[in-house]
């Protein structure tokens, strides 16, 4: 049988070509999302304005996300469930329980620095709902501060760390000095890199403010 020619009749048109790959409009909605309630704050937007940022019909969103609390909850559980990944990562086959911590406070700090939106509304509009902030708690934020606590233990285990103190405790210490930094950096005029304070936090942390101990 033969074959069909891929040549075109003279004055014939060009076949005209594939249309892209239609864009994720869960993660456009997200992101629109994202954008909206860090500039107009969660409260003062509606799914319209969310709609209108990311280019389709209010009808739309509802398609992905049953209300806005659902917009708000999944821009939640989306990025923590990224940073858990990248957390995980980062200290895959790192020993030492100092090195562990270094890596996970610059990832926390370099994730929230490089997107300012998404900072503002870690920082500031989720925690404007007890409601809210119970659910997160009770979820992938108390996953993150594991990550954190089973570091300090082993560290302890190790002989790294003192062995006289709460884990749980020094965890949820670490975890408020970084979330302090995110905050401190959204609410200063004077930019700055964010994920350089890393180091000096936990060099707080490992070693507290007293003076430098002297080698015998």
């Amino acid at each position: 049988m033969p074959q069909a020619s891929n040549i075109r009749p003279p004055g014939a048109k060009p076949p005209s070509p594939r249309p892209a790959a239609a864009p994720d409009k869960r993660d456009a909605i997200l992101k629109a999302a994202t954008q909206v309630f860090a500039r107009r704050g969660f409260f003062q937007s509606q799914v319209a304005d969310v709609a209108r940022a990311a280019g389709v019909a209010a009808g739309t969103v509802y398609l992905y996300f049953r209300s806005k609390d659902d917009l708000l909850v999944s821009i939640f559980e989306r990025t923590m469930k990224e940073t858990l990944a990248e957390g995980q990562g980062a200290i895959a086959g790192v020993t030492d329980p100092r090195d562990r911590l270094r890596r996970i406070a610059r990832l926390h700090l370099e994730r929230m620095g490089r997107d300012r939106d998404l900072a503002i509304v870690f920082q500031v509009e989720l925690r404007q709902s007890t409601k809210f902030m119970e659910r997160f708690s009770s979820t992938y934020l108390r996953d993150y501060l594991g990550i954190i606590r089973d570091t300090i233990s082993e560290g302890q285990a190790s002989g790294a760390f003192r062995a006289d103190f709460n884990p749980t405790i020094a965890a949820k210490a670490l975890f408020g000095a970084l979330d302090e930094m995110a905050t401190n950096w959204i609410l200063t005029a004077r930019p700055y890199g964010l994920a350089e304070q890393a180091d000096e936090v936990i060099d707080l942390f490992l070693n507290g403010v007293g003076p430098a101990r002297i080698a015998p």
